[in-house]
């Protein structure tokens, strides 16, 4: 007698051939932009090693002067001004990523993005392990960090715009922000992977905080290059549109009149192609150019937003450690490890702010809440954040939360409908263009975030956390007139829901 189909086998084969492959994509996406962050995280950890109380460290050397209070720091960063130094480190990486920002999504259009997406993560490696090679070369010229800061910053811009535009080409509508905010938490997965792997290392031998994540990123470039499937056509799948539940989507949304438009639509003109045609030859979309994307309505907008709110987020990203370290007194591990819990905060933040987005059809009205309910969180985490471990802990979860959750919305959620407007007429290759844009203008605040700190810190902490709260109400000022338009067609909507029901 036969036997029957094995129960879990039978699973595997109820889904759909495109779906595995959906899901093949979104995975390794996934894990390659989380090593994106994971390369970037060590240095806001061994910034603390660099320059360290040394009065309060046991065994000096004996042959030590009264007046060295230095002796444990690393040359330059043992002067007076280290932590200007050490602020100019972030400033090299944060401004040259931010200028190359608004070239890589030009060029991640016209080239494949499988060899510009490894060979971008493969040089991202060689950088960030020769920052750690500078501890055994015992280098201690400040342009040597400088350098491959300034050169790490330009690489790494390979990797934002190109992850989004694969997203696009394969993924339609569904519940968009909901997904991406779960898709976007490897941003804080790198963050704490990131912190986690640096801080095992910085009190032995902080040079392996860099070299273990640079051989990391590096070895997920070759994957990469062997495994990275750019466009579902290539290999047999359907395009995205042809999904039957991202039609009901479609009708649904343009019953709610939505002032947001279809997402991650992969169509070559407004009508679609019957799947069981085979086609001769596969047509991709045009690129879009560089004004042409800041013509769609609502880019200016959410790009000035991003500016201020991810001016924000990355001076915690680049400074929480050192300000843990030094206000609340833990060593540079202890410091590296708590600050992970406002990355954690992050990735809760971030599928909130997607599945309440999605919820209330509002992308701008929920970044411009959160954003307001972030101000008063930053005042009382500066005053009263470090009185007790649980409080420190519940206060840098919560910040978390409030910080990225509008961060990740616009860099995931709102690029890709920005991205996919109907003013494109389905044209998905404008994804990796918007992108850009948003996260380049973003990135000019994450620049000035940490080089505004670095400065403001040496007076006090206190004006690194108001220069944080007006930057973060100045965001939530440029989404007023998206605001105001959102909470508009809300009221439509609900007065043609009540006459609907009248009837």
């Amino acid at each position: 007698m036969r036997s029957s189909l094995a129960p879990a086998i039978r699973v595997l084969h109820s889904v759909p051939r495109d779906n595995w492959y959906r899901g093949y994509i979104m995975v390794l996406t996934f894990l390659i932009y989380t090593s994106y962050h994971l390369s970037r995280k060590p240095i806001s950890v061994v910034k603390s090693q660099l320059n360290r109380n040394c009065s309060a460290l046991p065994n000096p050397p004996a042959n030590l002067s009264e007046n060295d209070t230095t002796w444990c720091d690393w040359a330059p960063f043992d002067q007076p001004n280290y932590k200007e130094l050490l602020g100019s480190l972030d400033t090299s990486f944060l401004v040259a990523y931010a200028i190359g920002m608004f070239f890589s999504g030009i060029f991640g259009e016209r080239l494949p993005l499988r060899y510009y997406l490894s060979g971008g993560m493969v040089l991202c490696g060689v950088f960030t392990a020769l920052l750690g090679l500078g501890y055994y070369w015992e280098v201690h010229g400040l342009w040597y960090y400088i350098l491959f800061q300034t050169l790490n910053g330009l690489v790494q811009t390979t990797g934002w715009p190109s992850v989004v535009s694969c997203m696009g080409n394969w993924f339609g509508k569904g519940k968009r922000g909901f997904i991406m905010g779960i898709w976007n938490s490897h941003t804080a997965v790198g963050n704490i992977l990131g912190s986690l792997i640096a801080g095992v290392f910085v009190s032995t031998a902080w040079g392996l905080s860099f070299i273990v994540p640079g051989i990391i990123i590096g070895s997920l470039g070759v994957v990469c290059f062997f495994f990275l499937i750019e466009y579902p056509e290539d290999i047999g799948c359907s395009p995205p549109i042809q999904n039957a539940g991202e039609k009901d989507d479609l009708e649904n949304i343009q019953v709610m009149n939505s002032s947001t438009e279809n997402i991650f639509t992969n169509q070559a003109g407004d009508t679609m192609e019957d799947p069981g045609i085979p086609q001769e030859t596969i047509e991709h979309p045009q690129a879009i150019s560089f004004w042409g994307a800041l013509k769609i309505p609502g880019v200016v907008e959410f790009s000035l937003c991003l500016l201020f709110a991810k001016l924000v987020s990355y001076t915690f990203l680049y400074w929480l450690p050192l300000y843990i370290s030094k206000v609340a007194h833990f060593d540079p591990q202890k410091a590296g490890d708590m600050s992970t819990l406002f990355d954690a905060g992050g990735i809760i933040g971030g599928i909130l702010a997607g599945a309440i987005s999605d919820l209330i059809n509002g992308r701008a009205v929920t970044c411009c809440v959160m954003l307001i309910l972030t101000a008063p969180m930053l005042f009382i985490y500066n005053h009263f954040g470090q009185t007790d471990l649980s409080v420190t802990i519940a206060m840098l979860i919560i910040c978390g939360m409030l910080v990225n959750g509008p961060y990740s919305l616009i860099t995931t959620a709102v690029s890709a409908d920005l991205g996919t407007h109907e003013s494109l007429h389905g044209n998905a290759k404008a994804l990796s263009t918007v992108t850009a844009i948003i996260d380049g203008s973003g990135s000019i605040g994450a620049a000035l975030g940490p080089a505004l700190a670095s400065v403001l810190s040496s007076h006090s902490w206190n004006y690194v956390f108001y220069m944080l709260i007006t930057s973060d109400l100045l965001a939530c000022v440029f989404l007023l007139r998206l605001v105001y338009k959102e909470i508009k067609e809300m009221c439509s909507c609900c007065r043609k829901a009540r006459g609907f029901r009248m009837m």
